[in-house]
């Protein structure tokens, strides 16, 4: 995707330069599970650290105050095969989004991805709807990576390449959303709107020139 067709393009870095976003985020992450990992003694039990029931996203305690789990909870993981699975995935489909749209715009989607996936779950974490339970515990980065894949289809569109391959992952990975067990549909379908919203504003809007001035 570092081809003729960024040519142009405002937003589009002119060159290509090396990650810096990407590998800071897998970072983050890793440091974050090895710190759950060493409170609760346990690779695969993490979850029963302390720093995850303070971290993660429980909508019933984001409503009386706990708003930094909309956030903290993007970085946290269950197990070390779910960590694997989102970092490979970020690695994967955010390595070219970061070279088109620069560190500053990349780090935008990935965080309003994470934001919009968590706010979606908490918005339908209501009594009166019923489709989350307020008391459960939502974590992983999947909502920030969902965001990424439709950046990364709006991107494609923008620069008038073919998008089959972005759909086609995120069509894969709605299905298992879908059919597996224990996955955050919200989190997912909330992530995957905002990045792709918030991408779509960014490679979109208008290229601002400068007034006239007449003598």
């Amino acid at each position: 995707m570092a081809g003729p067709g960024r040519v142009g393009q405002p937003w589009a870095r002119p060159t290509p330069r090396s990650l810096v976003m990407i590998p800071a985020l897998i970072a983050a992450n890793v440091a974050v599970f090895v710190v759950t990992v060493a409170q609760s003694g346990s690779v695969s039990d993490n979850a029963s650290a302390a720093l995850f029931h303070q971290w993660a996203l429980q909508p019933e305690a984001v409503a009386h105050g706990a708003w930094w789990q909309l956030f903290t909870s993007g970085f946290l993981h269950f197990g070390p095969l779910h960590l694997t699975f989102n970092m490979i995935a970020l690695w994967v489909i955010g390595r070219d989004l970061e070279q088109v749209l620069g560190r500053v715009r990349f780090g935008v989607v990935y965080l309003v991805s994470l934001l919009g996936g968590s706010l979606v779950v908490f918005a339908f974490a209501n009594p009166i709807f019923t489709f989350v339970n307020p008391l459960s515990q939502t974590a992983g980065a999947s909502g920030a990576v969902f965001g990424l894949m439709g950046g990364l289809a709006v991107v494609l569109i923008r620069l008038r390449l073919s998008p089959r391959p972005a759909l086609t992952i995120i069509l894969l990975n709605l299905i298992i959303t879908f059919t597996v067990p224990n996955i955050s549909i919200f989190g997912h379908l909330g992530g995957l709107a905002f990045g792709a919203a918030v991408t779509a504003a960014m490679v979109y809007t208008p290229r601002k020139t400068p007034l006239k001035t007449t003598s």
